[in-house]
């Protein structure tokens, strides 16, 4: 019996249209029977988190940087014609005339698919992020466990 190929995807950007385009390769890759990892760092650390706010003890920075950040994968931004909020809004009306799944439906089939999604520990301690904060069921972990599963890796993305 043959070793499953892996896939790893590196979610450093909070963008709406990227974290789409990382979802979308992770299930076809699972779809393809690869394992499939996406890490999470930085801004894309924002696909992660909870829509709701969560009262956890944080400092006037990290209070900062929760409020410049926005909660859960439906609230982010797109990377090109952002229009002050109204481009997400244009993009999402066109997806659902096409049917097009959102982020979030994107990231609840991956957990269905059991695709490894990870946080960034190093990260979240930097941006003041506590694990409450962040959907349940994913894995928390720093750069070598991720350098470990992208060594094995036969697909490695950057996104």
């Amino acid at each position: 019996m043959s070793e499953r190929k892996k896939t790893t995807i590196v979610l450093f950007s909070g963008d709406y249209d990227k974290a789409m385009a990382a979802y979308i390769i992770a299930n076809g890759a699972a779809a393809y029977d690869h394992e499939v990892t996406i890490f999470h760092t930085f801004w894309g650390l924002n696909a992660l988190r909870k829509d709701e706010p969560i009262q956890v003890n944080k400092s006037f920075m990290e209070k900062m940087f929760a409020k410049m950040m926005p909660r859960g994968s439906e609230n982010m931004g797109l990377s090109k014609m952002n229009f002050a909020g109204f481009g997400p809004k244009m993009i999402k009306d066109i997806m659902k005339k096409h049917n097009t799944l959102t982020v979030q439906q994107l990231i609840e089939m991956a957990q269905e698919q059991d695709i490894k999604l990870v946080a960034c520990t190093m990260t979240m301690d930097l941006l003041g992020l506590a694990k409450e904060e962040l959907l349940d069921g994913i894995e928390y972990a720093g750069v070598a466990a991720y350098l470990a599963d992208a060594e094995e890796g036969h697909v490695n993305l950057f996104i």
